[in-house]
């Protein structure tokens, strides 16, 4: 493995972990009636390498699985995420 995918599956394994647990606290707040976390950090944190975790956070919390704007955009970025650690695998 080269330290470049290495550094790329950290990077997207710590991502998504955060992610995941935002999903996890944004619905917390939700069912409690209190301040939410915003939708466009949500989508932000799944951008920037979260995805499988706002993907398994949207499933697993039952969390934001109506919303097109959620839907549609997190399993897209996670195919992008996928196409990013394989174009690091085979380009370095």
């Amino acid at each position: 493995m080269t330290e470049q995918l290495y550094l790329a599956l950290v990077w997207m394994g710590v991502l998504s972990v955060f992610t995941l647990l935002l999903f996890g606290w944004d619905k917390l707040m939700a069912k409690l009636g209190r301040r939410r976390i915003p939708e466009a950090s949500l989508l932000f944190a799944c951008l920037v390498g979260g995805a499988l975790g706002g993907f398994v956070g949207m499933h697993l919390f039952h969390h934001k699985i109506r919303k097109p704007k959620f839907y549609v955009t997190v399993p897209l970025l996670v195919v992008v995420d996928v196409a990013i650690l394989a174009a690091v695998r085979f380009c370095f």
